[in-house]
């Protein structure tokens, strides 16, 4: 199979495509979870995402199959990774069955596939977020929100679109297209056939942003449930209201959005005990060592407790002691400095009108002035 780089796209017609994976696992890989087939076109930047309900090359199959009838051009050739579930006899000769140039990208080089590593961060997790999906009705769930997302940002989102880059000695300028939605730059490429233009002229005039939006944010609201409960218990979908959607989102402008599929913060439910330090009862004593030995140490007064009380302390507290001793000096340096503050008050003098001042250095000041 030849292996294709990121630098030897060049400008290809619309129709040819990068595959990639995207795990929903959350923080553990084993067992087994949803996953998100994206399928990017190089050409115009249209997006479609197909879950799958594990990694498999048989489910591969089939999201390849869905996502032929989703995309409104006809697809021309596919760009995989060295992942299994890509690289396997069915996969493989059923895309040249159809027809389909068949590239791979070097191992281990994810910059091979740049567009659609772009895209699994930019709408899977922007969307989805990271956390872990099980099962079927998770699966569910997923599809009507990418059914939500695609209309989203394939007809209504505008991109950009890298057109070429220019190397002056170690400084790279880049040139970007004006933004464009995907549907607007197949529109405008003149490589589309009629029967896709009247395809997503279609999907323009059907497609709503607003509604797909609060569809969006319902999908987000019902997947964000599932997070915990590893999709086992399925939900009832309910059409949003779009006049609550408004407000939502004036809301999210004034205070910052959170959404159900973030992350959440963590509350410790049982309360932290706080133990008495075994230093407690012996805290007079050993105040009174350091007052009478300021310079008294941390091994000094361990070894005078040792010897009065040698079945209860030995060399292992030493740190408990030397943070016992750092309090007690901190305590006292602050101590000084009060006393010190309150002697520098100064005095009135005969026939002298001292002038006001909030400091008692800065009157001190003063006088001395």
């Amino acid at each position: 199979m030849p292996v294709r780089t990121f630098a030897d796209w060049g400008d290809p017609e619309p129709g040819f495509l990068e595959v990639d994976f995207v795990a929903h696992s959350g923080v553990s890989t084993a067992g087994a979870f949803v996953q998100t087939l994206v399928l990017t076109d190089i050409a115009t930047g249209w997006t479609e995402c197909v879950p799958v309900v594990f990694r498999s090359g048989a489910l591969v199959l089939e999201a390849l199959r869905a996502a032929q009838t989703l995309f409104p051009f006809p697809l021309k050739g596919v760009d995989f990774d060295n992942d299994g579930a890509f690289m396997n006899e069915p996969v493989v000769a059923w895309c040249r069955a159809q027809k389909l140039e068949v590239t791979r990208s070097r191992a281990y080089r994810k910059n091979d596939q740049a567009w659609v590593e772009q895209k699994n961060g930019a709408i899977v997790r922007r969307i989805v977020g990271y956390g872990r999906f099980e099962g079927m009705a998770a699966a569910a769930a997923l599809a009507k929100l990418y059914a939500a997302v695609r209309l989203q940002t394939n007809l209504f989102q505008p991109s950009f679109k890298l057109r070429k880059k220019v190397r002056v000695g170690a400084k790279v300028t880049k040139y970007w297209h004006p933004p464009v939605p995907p549907a607007g730059r197949a529109l405008a490429s003149g490589r589309v056939d009629a029967a896709s233009i009247a395809r997503i002229v279609d999907l323009l005039n059907r497609a709503d942003p607003v509604v797909a939006l609060a569809a969006i944010r319902a999908a987000q609201a019902d997947l964000g449930k599932r997070v915990d409960r590893r999709g086992i218990a399925p939900s009832a979908y309910e059409s949003p209201v779009l006049v609550d959607l408004a407000a939502a989102i004036a809301d999210a402008t004034r205070n910052g959005e959170r959404r159900e599929i973030h992350r959440r913060p963590y509350h410790r439910v049982k309360p932290v005990p706080k133990r008495p330090s075994m230093l407690e009862p012996h805290r007079l004593e050993i105040e009174a060592w350091l007052d009478a030995q300021p310079a008294m140490t941390a091994v000094d007064v361990l070894a005078r407790l040792k010897d009065r009380h040698p079945d209860r302390f030995n060399a292992s507290h030493l740190r408990t002691m030397q943070r016992l001793v750092k309090a007690w000096r901190a305590d006292q340096a602050a101590r000084i400095v009060r006393h010190g503050m309150e002697a520098l008050t100064p005095l009135p003098i005969a026939g002298m009108v001292l002038p006001l001042a909030r400091n008692p250095v800065t009157a001190l000041g003063n006088i001395s002035g």
